[in-house]
């Protein structure tokens, strides 16, 4: 059963995520053990070197894993993240798709994959959010 009852209850309540919010990140779709997050990438979004910040592809992926184990389990919290950058993005956009590999009784494990618009693979991440 979903917590969310639809997108747009799943985007009213995330709207709250501010960091995500004001950095261009949204949540795009939402199933029942996944979600789906994007952002339109800016020059706010580079480092000195002129590529896209790490903590924006972290935040585009924490903000999915939360849609999705929220959708599961609310209230549930990231409790751990390994990221695995793979390459650069050479896009105008990055998705990330969270999906539920074990839903457990205290917390659940899931694969974050982050990819640009032309389809290249930017990260791997694997999330493990704490059920409260």
């Amino acid at each position: 059963m979903s917590t969310f009852k639809n997108l747009e209850e799943a985007k009213e309540f995330f709207e709250q995520d501010r960091f995500a919010t004001e950095n261009g990140i949204t949540l795009d779709e939402i199933g029942d053990d996944w979600a789906r997050t994007s952002v339109e990438l800016t020059e706010n979004h580079r480092n000195a070197q002129g590529g896209i910040m790490g903590g924006v592809i972290f935040t585009l992926a924490d903000l999915a894993l939360a849609a999705a184990s929220n959708n599961i389990h609310s209230p549930s919290v990231a409790q751990q993240m390994s990221v695995n950058f793979l390459s650069g993005s050479r896009g105008t956009k990055l998705f990330a798709y969270a999906k539920c590999r074990k839903d457990g009784k205290t917390s659940g494990v899931y694969n974050i994959d982050v990819t640009d618009d032309l389809g290249r693979d930017i990260a791997q991440i694997t999330g493990i959010a704490f059920k409260k």
